[in-house]
């Protein structure tokens, strides 16, 4: 079993989207593939359950070797209201943002025996689980990633600035001490000015292998997507 953090340059970026497309990509290889948001604020109650709209996706792009429909609460066990930063979320919530909670439900998803689990981040790569004072540390999920020792996806939203974005936290994933797997490009606007020059400025800069660039609000071939997935299986 192969498994992989899943982050971004920022929010809204495509991270749901890119994880998605290749937990679908692996299962169309006949691999199983199952994703997981340990974290995802702005939820809904929906038939009793506290649901999020992304969480939702991936519980639909996820498969078992049996076939069976994963609880939504295994695929987002930590479901926070309000549509704002987890941390402050939880805060107000009075729930606790753990290294344990979110390595719990990992290895709950990983006793499934999938091929791939992908576990998808919230934010970028230093999203703040709780805030430190003078005599106690602030806590980030990239430290429970480090702990984990995963490798990482990095997808970066191509727009203006994602230069500089994508440089700054490949730079923070290897400082952390973990491998860059490979990055995606997301073509996040369909009108970003010299799309193909900042791209080309990436391969060239990011010494990660490129997995796969998706064009905005088109499909990708199934062929670049079974290139990613021969690259993480």
């Amino acid at each position: 079993m192969k498994q992989y953090f899943v982050t971004g340059t920022d929010t809204e970026v495509g991270k749901t989207y890119v994880t998605c497309q290749l937990l679908r990509a692996a299962n169309n290889a006949s691999l199983t593939a199952i994703g997981y948001k340990p974290i995802a604020a702005g939820c809904e109650l929906v038939n009793g359950e506290w649901v999020n709209e992304d969480a939702l996706n991936i519980q639909q792009a996820s498969a078992c070797a049996n076939g069976q429909t994963l609880p939504i609460n295994e695929i987002n066990p930590i479901a926070l209201t309000p549509p704002i930063a987890p941390h402050i979320a939880a805060n107000e919530e009075g729930v606790a943002l753990t290294h344990e909670k979110i390595a719990e439900g990992l290895n709950a998803l990983a006793a499934y025996r999938p091929d791939i689990l992908l576990m998808e981040g919230a934010g970028g790569w230093r999203l703040p689980l709780t805030i430190g004072s003078d005599n106690t540390p602030t806590h980030y999920l990239s430290d429970v990633v480090k702990a984990l020792k995963m490798d990482v996806i990095l997808v970066v939203g191509m727009r203006l600035g994602c230069l500089n974005h994508a440089l700054l936290t490949a730079e923070a994933i290897r400082a952390d001490g973990l491998i860059i797997k490979g990055w995606v490009a997301n073509d996040i606007t369909g009108n970003m000015t010299r799309y193909q020059e900042n791209l080309r400025s990436l391969k060239v800069m990011l010494p990660e292998p490129l997995l796969a660039e998706i064009p905005y609000q088109t499909g990708i071939e199934a062929g670049t997507l079974l290139s990613a997935i021969e690259q993480l299986s």
